[in-house]
């Protein structure tokens, strides 16, 4: 598919909101971005980020997290946002994605406390021990369409698949192919299908986009998000990104996700932390 800008994307259209009263948005959830049923994470982080940015004064977000309630599923949405504190260099404010049953009655899908700022005014100066991913080439990798037995490697009725531009690294799919590595890791070159380079908030996406590493655990089942918190450190070069994602514990029925996303110019430009919980199939 031909590149396509900022702005001008798939992605851009399915996050839009349209500010109904002050604070307000209304919005679409797209089926587009669905795993099974559920509308991911990512993708609605994004979109609250996005009504967020317009009703804080700084553009970029710095740090966001989100609670995250109850399924929510495609259609009609609400956004409510408030602003709790504006200052020269940052903004912080909380935002409520509503949906209606039925009834008519109102249910909470998420909430989200976020702090916004400017990062083109970050001074340039880092200091750090972090290593972007040992990834093999994207030519190397495994997408939607390619796996060691022939199968797809990431398998199941899962629209968002054909949103992104996903190639795994060969030893985190063992669970495709029923042999996952029991190592809770995941990596693998990120992007949108239709060429859209990253941004700020696209990031918010793409820390949630890969699969679970529950699976390279040997679980089978869904995994929803609980909590998720996003840091947004360097707006990303153009190209693709590299995300690793890490699991160290198991515990209770819930794990979390540690990731790290690299831009081309190998910079850490966003990392997250997620608690997640697992739900098995037998």
């Amino acid at each position: 598919m031909a590149s396509v800008t900022v702005g001008n994307s798939e992605f851009d259209r399915d996050t839009a909101v349209s500010r109904s009263a002050p604070g307000v948005y209304d919005a679409h959830l797209s089926e587009g971005w669905t795993i099974i049923n559920a509308v991911n994470g990512g993708y609605l982080l994004a979109l609250m980020g996005r009504a967020l940015g317009d009703a804080l004064p700084h553009p970029d977000p710095l740090t966001v997290t989100a609670h995250y309630l109850t399924a929510s599923v495609p259609g009609p949405a609400v956004v409510r946002t408030e602003v709790i504190r504006t200052g020269r260099t940052l903004s912080t404010g909380t935002a409520s994605l509503v949906q209606f049953a039925d009834d008519g009655s109102e249910v909470e899908r998420m909430r989200v406390l976020a702090t916004y700022g400017d990062l083109a005014t970050l001074p340039d100066d880092v200091r750090t021990t972090a290593k972007p991913p040992a990834i093999p080439p994207y030519e190397h990798c495994l997408g939607t369409d390619s796996a060691p037995d022939g199968r797809p490697a990431i398998p199941g009725s899962t629209a968002i698949a054909g949103r992104l531009d996903l190639r795994l690294d060969p030893a985190t799919v063992g669970w495709a192919v029923g042999a996952p590595s029991g190592k809770g890791e995941m990596r693998g070159w990120f992007g949108l299908a239709d060429g859209r380079d990253p941004d700020p908030l696209s990031l918010l996406l793409t820390v949630d986009a890969l699969p679970p590493t529950a699976f390279e655990l040997g679980l089978r089942g869904w995994v929803p998000t609980v909590e998720l918190t996003c840091h947004v450190r360097h707006r990303p070069a153009p190209g693709p990104l590299r995300v690793a994602i890490t699991t160290r514990n198991l515990a209770g029925g819930f794990l979390e996700e540690d990731a790290e996303v690299w831009d081309s110019e190998d910079r850490l430009v966003a990392q997250s932390r997620q608690l997640a919980r697992t739900i098995l199939v037998q």
